[in-house]
């Protein structure tokens, strides 16, 4: 027979896991944010009470890098003798796993989980012997790191950049006992990695400019916390499951705050913050805007005071005083949407993972208590696992249930021009379709006009026209008529039928209308922020960014906008700019990284409102926004658009600063490159020719009368070459310069190939007498129209280069081949030992050969580049391949197809250098 209840067997499944992990071994990891923090400390002082408790306690490994304070806590506790293992001709301790078996004491201390062990070890891993450990059914205290968690590698790479390669597996976590948090503040840290206490000096400098920023270690605190707790969370659900208990919800706690702008928003703020400071809970302040709200609410700035409630000006005023406190003292804040306060409230805390609602003493409705619908009744019957906080207000004490209620003006007056056209419209087309047409029910016509104005109107106008229709109907097409009697039995059923069904249609179509409303105000703020999220990406540079952000926040918000960045300032396309008051404004927002200026209170005799521009940690820019002057106040959508407009301005101005900063040491980096090339090949190239010269020199002036004729001329002949060759350089030096410069200009004119190839072939002979070439010409080469000189010297460049590695008696192959399509291609072939595959494009580099490449480091390196420029500004190609048959190289330089003499071309005088 099987059990076929799921959480029966469930909570055996649960059961024997537990009895698994309790027969065997078990873990303590003491978890750190960072080296340092004093892991391995609190281990050994942990060890020290247990073992004073009468405990067997020894210890397997335990690093303690040279600390003073970590050694000293060694004493007293057995300590496992270390296995010896040779490496590389060095001498090297591990943890004796064997010995620790065999001593099989009940707890042992394995420090660093993470440590990757020397080859020749039992396993590859630290972690993997604690698993040996553990399943012999020794307890084990180890430490770790929270960034050598293998799932939260990812994670800890996005924070510092860094990847960490030694990691520990998660579910070598799933063994824990316990998990105990080392935690040191950020600056205390840095303080004791200054004092030498972590890494030595040399060490602790790099530590300090990349790893343990302020930044990052806030953030690696972070991230520990949150793992210790999940694993806490973890353990009690593994726990309650076991025993068949239902697992508490929200284990971390958090605390949700409901505000509706009635009078104590602030005052519940500050006593719902004090409350999760005393519990160590996270909060954050919720109000709902039900979409059916006052028109303070919803108008935009285009129609500044269209039926405007002052209560809902001041609601609007108090939340928005009430976000900005939240903010300030470090809570979360957002603007929910839906007519079911109610059910926004149980969602939001289900979202926040909430464990208490704090609200206000809601206002004295008697019908509703009667009921059981209102906001508090709601919330404790359907909200049975939150505790709910109710505070009163001393400033607003609660009205006696006996006191008189002043009657009050109803606030939907625009509602009633909606109600009493719809009705009249009603009872005339029944009228009309009793008399006209003979229609007898008429009920359906009055059912369409209150589903109509429920449509366009608050739930209020929908239930007044209910009303309205039902004595209209009663009065006028009920018999007896023009009375509200009813005669028969059946006449009391479809009034009453009528009216039920009028209140709920009318309620319905309300609701939609509400929640439409609702989602029409998310999905424009939503496509807002999409729009600007889009322009901002594409923006180039700061510059860029703050012009879009600007015209965004003007086009969506109906305002001037002025916004202040960095020393850049972008002012608004038309309108005055701030005057000396709303600069001061400015200055205190940026300064403060609060909201300043109108609709706020400070500095409110500005006329500009001003928010500040968070980039990272600190405010560094403001945004402004002046309205106009029939604009009293701002609703909450206004605000938090603006707010949200801001932040994403700010976060694309540092993306841009932080690109342009990497590019600058990019560059930065580039030019000391290639300066450090330049030196390099100044040095050789300057120095091999004077050090020739000089020597011949000083030989003529020393022995001249001793030597003959020829030795002599062959010394001159030697300081010809090599000055030739110094010329040679210092022309490619600046040509390179030039080109660099675009200093250059083409100045094109008509000549022939033969003549290029001729003038290059004859000019590099001079400096190669035993240099021979093979040229393959067609006879029907057009003309060139080219800058003669740059070409020739392009082509010489790359002819020097191949003579270079050509063998001794090795012919250089020159192939022209020309295409009306393709153009012009130059083939110049040496037979050479040829260029890696991989490196066939650097060769065109600056100062490639001073670093390697098919030049074997002798030359400049400049002469294939500038090659690469003079064919490009023609609008050419240069490419290098492999040589016929897989020897040599083929350096190819393609000209386009313009450079070509057409036949309707006139003719000119090929000009030979």
């Amino acid at each position: 027979m099987t059990d076929d209840n799921p959480d029966k067997r469930q909570q055996a499944d649960a059961l024997v896991e537990e009895l698994q992990r309790e027969s065997a071994g078990r873990l303590t990891v003491f978890l750190g944010a960072a080296p340092g923090v004093g892991k391995t400390y609190a281990m050994l002082v942990r060890a020290h009470e247990l073992r004073r408790q009468g405990r067997d306690i020894a210890v397997g490994i335990v690093e303690t890098h040279g600390r003073e304070d970590t050694a000293r806590q060694l004493q007293g506790l057995e300590v496992v003798a270390r296995r010896t293992l040779l490496h590389k001709g060095r001498t090297l301790e591990e943890m004796d796993l064997d010995a620790v078996l065999a001593r099989r004491p009940a707890i042992v201390l394995v420090d660093e989980l993470a440590h990757r062990n020397m080859p020749g070890s039992r396993h590859e891993r630290r972690w993997q012997d604690v698993e040996e450990l553990l399943d012999a059914g020794i307890d084990v205290y180890t430490t770790v790191n929270v960034q050598h968690l293998e799932s939260l590698n990812d994670v800890v790479f996005q924070i510092t950049g860094v990847r960490v390669a030694e990691t520990v597996p998660d579910k070598v976590l799933d063994r824990l006992r316990d998990i105990r948090l080392v935690d040191l503040p950020a600056r205390e840290l840095i303080e004791r990695l200054n004092q030498g206490k972590v890494y030595v000096p040399e060490a602790a400098e790099r530590a300090l400019a990349s790893f343990f920023s302020p930044s990052n270690l806030t953030a690696l605190r972070e991230l520990a916390m949150q793992t210790v707790a999940s694993h806490v969370d973890a353990d009690l659900r593994e726990h309650n499951a076991a025993r068949g208990q239902r697992t508490v919800a929200g284990i971390r706690r958090h605390v949700l705050i409901a505000i509706d702008g009635h009078g104590q928003s602030q005052d519940l703020v500050r006593a719902g913050s004090r409350m999760a400071e005393r519990r160590g809970a996270t909060w954050s302040v919720v109000a709902v805007q039900r979409a059916h709200a006052g028109a303070a609410e919803r108008a935009g700035p285009g129609i500044p005071g269209k039926g405007i409630d002052r209560r809902q000006v001041q609601r609007v005023l108090e939340i928005d005083r009430a976000f900005a406190l939240a903010r300030r003292l470090g809570g979360d804040t957002a603007l929910l949407h839906g007519d079911d306060i109610a059910s926004a409230l149980l969602d939001a805390a289900q979202a926040h993972g909430a464990t208490a609602i704090v609200l206000g003493r809601t206002r004295v409705r008697p019908v509703a208590r009667l009921f059981n619908r209102t906001i508090s009744q709601q919330l404790l019957r359907r909200g049975a696992q939150y505790e709910i906080t109710i505070i009163g207000s001393a400033a607003h004490p609660p009205r006696s249930r006996h006191a008189p209620v002043l009657p009050r003006l109803p606030s939907g007056w625009a509602d009633l021009g909606i109600v009493l056209p719809y009705t009249a419209g009603a009872i005339l087309t029944a009228w009309l379709a009793d008399r006209l047409l003979g229609l007898q029910d008429v009920s359906m016509i009055f059912m369409l006009a209150v589903l109509m104005v429920g449509a366009r109107s608050r739930m209020a106008g929908a239930v007044i026209t209910a009303l309205l229709c039902f004595s209209a109907y009663d009065f006028l097409f009920i018999e007896p008529r023009l009375t509200f009697h009813i005669a028969a039995n059946q006449g009391v059923a479809t009034v009453g039928l009528f009216l039920a069904a009028a209140l709920i249609a009318g309620q319905l179509a309300s609701r939609l209308r509400a929640q439409v409303l609702a989602l029409r105000a998310a999905n424009s703020h939503a496509t807002l922020i999409q729009d600007l999220a889009r322009k901002l990406s594409i923006a180039a540079d700061l510059g860029q960014v703050l012009q879009v952000g600007r015209g965004a926040m003007q086009e969506a918000l109906g305002a001037m906008a002025w916004i202040a960045y960095d020393g850049i300032d972008v002012p608004p396309s038309a309108g005055e700019a701030p005057g000396a008051k709303d600069q001061g404004a400015m200055a205190w927002t940026r300064r403060h990284g609060q909201p300043s200026g109108r609709y706020t209170d400070t500095l409110s005799s500005s006329s500009w409102w001003f928010l500040p521009i968070n980039a990272g940690e600190d405010s560094s820019g403001v945004v402004g926004l002046r309205f106009a002057a029939g604009v009293r106040s701002l609703s909450i959508e206004q605000r938090r658009l603006a707010e949200s407009m801001a932040e994403d301005i700010g976060q694309a101005a540092l993306r841009t600063t932080l690109v342009s900063d990497l590019e600058a040491a990019r560059v930065a980096g580039e030019t000391e490159r290639l300066r450090t090339a330049l030196l390099s090949s100044v040095s050789h190239d300057l120095r091999s020719p004077l050090a020739s010269m000089i020597g011949a020199a000083d030989s003529l002036a020393a022995y001249a009368d001793d030597m003959s004729r020829e030795d002599r001329a062959a010394l001159l002949a030697s300081i010809t070459q090599e000055g030739q060759r110094l010329d040679r350089y210092i022309q490619n030096l600046l040509d390179m310069t030039r080109l660099g410069q675009q200093g250059l200009k083409l100045e094109r004119d008509w000549i022939g190939v033969d003549e290029l190839i001729a003038s290059a072939t004859r000019r590099l002979q001079r400096y190669v007498p035993q240099l021979s070439f093979e040229i393959d010409l067609p006879p029907d080469l057009p003309a060139l129209h080219v800058h003669p000189a740059l070409i020739e010297q392009a082509l010489f460049n790359v002819l020097e280069n191949a003579a270079k590695f050509s063998p001794p008696g090795a012919p250089v192959r020159i192939v022209a081949r020309a295409d009306a399509a393709a153009g012009l291609s130059l083939d110049i072939v040496d037979r050479g030992p040829g260029i890696p595959a991989d490196e066939r494009r650097r060769v065109f580099d600056m100062f490639y050969s001073v670093e390697r490449g098919d030049r074997g480091g002798q030359g400049t390196g400049l002469g294939l580049a500038i090659v690469q420029a003079i064919v490009g500004a023609h609008m050419g190609r240069t490419e290098a391949y492999a040589g016929p048959d897989g020897q040599g190289t083929l350096v190819r330089i393609t000209l386009p197809p313009d450079v070509l003499r057409r036949e309707a071309d006139p003719p000119h005088a090929l000009d030979s250098l």
